[in-house]
């Protein structure tokens, strides 16, 4: 049996993550590499002179004489983890297929699980940054889900969709020309009616794309920003709708990333489900080039903004 180029491909190996990230002194020179490419850029005045001070290796502008950092500015700011926990950490992260939970991070990387947790919410954070950006097109399978089913006192043990524990989202897979699946979707709603997924629709889809779906009636909306749609009635096919050949890969996806959730975290709390979709759909969408996505995090994580230990629990404080 032939094997699967995806599956069977080469990822960025631990000897040769070790080689090039191994040292503080390695890691800073990619953080600057990739902050300032064609070299130091001043944040304060955009001015390129300059010189390297003091103990920390301080980036002194001679315009402004305003001091930077190499992690100022990115999300390591303010950190006081080393460089090289934060690389082993997005090398964890990107090169397992399953992602890895907070409590093997912190003993994979040497931290309490509180700093594992801070600092997977932060490239979290700024993997669904990169994942918000994402557009789709040809055909796609879509499908509505969610997450969470057990029965409990606050929705009166209701199942499916309405319970108040559930948490309610849509899955879309960008399939080849071969009917293959290319990319994942996977896109967070207060509720599956027209208005979510014509939000949904605008953010993601490319007009002319044709939308193969089950028959519930929202999916229509996608035609609202001149997509096509095909709905499928399940009703009206064989016993195991999941097996329907046109939603192959959309049912694969969903049990997949269930699987994935529950052999790796067990459980995720409902404010942070978003963060851990982005992660999945993360590693999933750059599935062919495994040392890229751990090179697109670094960027990602270089290029995004700061955030704060309120920012990262504001979602949780607030749920």
């Amino acid at each position: 049996m032939a094997r699967n180029p995806i599956q069977f491909g080469k990822g960025l190996s631990l000897s040769e993550f070790q080689k090039h990230y191994g040292t503080e002194e390695q890691c800073g020179q990619a953080v600057v590499a990739w902050r300032w490419p064609k070299g130091f850029v001043c944040p304060a005045c955009g001015g390129r002179d300059h010189a390297i001070v003091g103990k920390r290796r301080l980036y002194l502008c001679h315009g402004c004489r305003k001091q930077t950092s190499v992690i100022a500015g990115t999300v390591f700011e303010n950190s006081l983890l080393a460089l090289t926990k934060w690389f082993q950490a997005m090398w964890l992260i990107t090169q397992s297929k399953n992602s890895i939970s907070t409590l093997e991070l912190s003993r994979q990387i040497g931290v309490k699980w509180d700093t594992a947790w801070r600092l997977r919410q932060k490239l979290a954070s700024a993997i669904a940054e990169v994942e918000a950006r994402r557009t789709f097109k040809g055909r796609i399978e879509m499908d509505d889900a969610v997450l969470g089913g057990e029965k409990s006192e606050v929705d009166g043990g209701k199942r499916g969709r309405g319970g108040a524990n559930k948490v309610p989202f849509v899955v879309a897979v960008e399939t080849t020309a071969e009917g293959r699946p290319r990319r994942v979707l996977l896109h967070l709603v207060e509720r599956h009616d027209s208005a979510a997924i014509e939000t949904m629709a605008r953010e993601h889809i490319v007009a002319g794309t044709h939308v193969v779906s089950d028959g519930l009636g929202c999916f229509r909306a996608v035609t609202r920003v001149g997509a096509t749609h095909t709905p499928i009635v399940s009703a009206r096919e064989p016993e195991q709708p999941e097996k329907i050949p046109a939603l192959k890969w959309v049912n694969t996806m969903l049990g997949n990333l269930k699987t994935a959730i529950a052999g790796t975290h067990k459980a995720i709390r409902r404010a942070y489900v978003g963060r851990y979709f982005a992660e999945f759909q993360f590693r999933f969408n750059g599935r062919h080039d495994l040392p890229g996505l751990f090179t697109t995090l670094l960027t990602a994580a270089v290029c995004a903004r700061p955030r704060t230990h309120a920012d990262i629990r504001l979602a949780y404080d607030e749920g």
